[in-house]
């Protein structure tokens, strides 16, 4: 095959060509062109066959070029550029050959000589440059693809490391505040909650991108829950419900605990929380209720950056296969969290 199209197809692609045009202009100007003399007929067929040695070995100079110039560039503007060079550069050779070949013969060029001799050849040509180019120019546009998706998939990792990073000081904050209140009243409890945080700071070392099972995100929930509990009123009524099948599916971690934060931050009126996980038919609910101070106003949607933060790392974590919703009525606020497994 490779000897074929090196030194076999030239020679066709070069007689293709000339039997083309000179049938074209033969029914015009109504003659039989095998009946003129051999040795007319045996120099327009070698000039031919040069000819097309000749295009083959042009147009892959200009491939050549193109690649090494990295001009091939996947917009209409780059295929337009670089087609036009290649036509241009295949009608340069065309017209040294064939026109004085079509000048010197029969009686001399005449006008249909002139279009055939520029139409059949450039019609060839643009059909050679699409069958040969069509396998570039498909791995041009998978090796982009490729780039654009890992340029897309680096910016949300380098997204999510920042959401991380973000939340952690956020939840460090509120966790050392209340150590603090606790230093003043029960060193001994200070130094127990010290060490709960340490154990769920450990935790947050996970690498946010990757799946733990989710008994692991609850029991870090219930340690987050015993740090809260130090510092909450004693007429907080607490209720945690985990359904006993949540166990080896995998989620990502540090999803739910804005959830539970929030109930805690702005817990007041009765006092009253209740946190839940179930088993549903797509994957699991999560779902947080606390009470509010009856005069706090009630906003349809989280604020602030824990939630916003949450929103976010869900887009990108569970696209389309989450649902949260948050809301409530004066004096209490209910959130609920949808994830498929």
């Amino acid at each position: 095959m490779k000897f074929f199209r090196r030194y076999i197809f030239p020679a066709l692609y070069g007689l293709l060509i000339y039997f083309t045009i000179r049938v074209l202009n033969d029914i015009v100007i109504d003659i039989e062109f095998w009946k003129r003399s051999w040795a007319l007929n045996t120099l327009e067929i070698g000039l031919s066959i040069l000819v097309g040695y000749l295009g083959i070995a042009l147009f892959k100079w200009l491939f050549r070029y193109f690649d090494k110039k990295g001009t091939v560039k996947l917009s209409y503007k780059g295929l337009v550029r670089e087609l036009f060079i290649f036509v241009m550069a295949n009608l340069v050779l065309i017209n040294l050959i064939f026109t004085p070949m079509a000048a010197f013969t029969d009686d001399g060029l005449s006008w249909a000589d002139a279009v055939d001799i520029n139409l059949i050849p450039t019609l060839y040509a643009i059909i050679y440059y699409g069958i040969t180019r069509t396998n570039t120019w498909l791995k041009a546009y998978v090796n982009n693809k490729m780039q654009l998706e890992k340029l897309t998939n680096d910016h949300l990792e380098t997204e999510l490391k920042f959401l991380k990073a973000q939340y952690h000081p956020h939840f460090l904050f509120n966790a050392l505040n209340t150590i603090y209140f606790q230093m003043d009243e029960d060193v001994a409890g200070a130094k127990k909650s010290t060490e709960l945080l340490s154990s769920l700071l450990r935790y947050q070392l996970y690498d946010q991108q990757q799946q733990v099972p989710i008994k692991q995100e609850l029991e870090y929930l219930q340690d987050y829950i015993q740090l809260q509990k130090i510092r909450a009123s004693q007429k907080m009524r607490l209720k945690v419900v985990f359904d006993e099948g949540l166990a080896d599916q995998q989620v990502y971690p540090l999803l739910l605990l804005p959830l539970v934060e929030n109930a805690f931050k702005y817990i007041g009126g009765d006092y009253r929380i209740d946190i839940s996980a179930n088993i549903n038919e797509k994957g699991m609910l999560f779902k947080v209720y606390n009470d509010v101070p009856a005069t706090m106003k009630i906003a349809d949607n989280y604020s602030g950056i824990g939630h916003e933060n949450l929103k976010r790392r869900l887009e990108l974590l569970y696209p389309g296969k989450h649902r949260l919703i948050a809301g409530g009525e004066a004096g209490s606020y209910v959130a609920q969290l949808e994830l498929e497994f």
